[in-house]
């Protein structure tokens, strides 16, 4: 099973930038569909992104289409969350995620793997 150590999180402001790092370890990277889901305090893990195995096919949560963009490196083992014009509701802790057999999912159920998590916070 295949082990995520996220990276990248910080402190914004409004309007700022991040990019998130997801470094994956053990499995074989390329048999992995990759997500990034987010979770504010006080309320569920929802789903921001993902991404299927090749690259070739991405998925986006409504709230950050168009703002946030995902990417993968198989020869780096890497996942990745562009994330520009940053809203204070983009506040949170992102968590990456891993599931076998290759196609985009946007529930956290369908995922089995998962990182420890980073926070970002967006200042007004």
């Amino acid at each position: 099973q295949v082990q995520l150590v996220e990276s990248g999180g910080g402190l914004v402001q409004a309007g700022g930038s991040l990019r998130l790092s997801c470094a994956a370890s053990g499995g074989r990277f390329s048999d992995y569909a990759m997500g990034w889901f987010r979770q504010a305090p006080g309320k569920e893990r929802e789903f921001v992104a993902a991404i299927n195995w090749n690259g070739g096919d991405t998925g986006y949560a409504d709230s950050v289409k168009g703002r946030f963009t995902i990417s993968r490196d198989n020869a780096k083992k890497a996942v990745y969350l562009q994330m520009n014009s940053l809203k204070p509701e983009d506040t949170a802790v992102y968590y990456c995620a891993a599931r076998p057999r290759g196609g985009i999912r946007t529930e956290a159920a369908d995922f089995g793997s998962w990182g420890q998590g980073t926070q970002v916070t967006v200042s007004s």
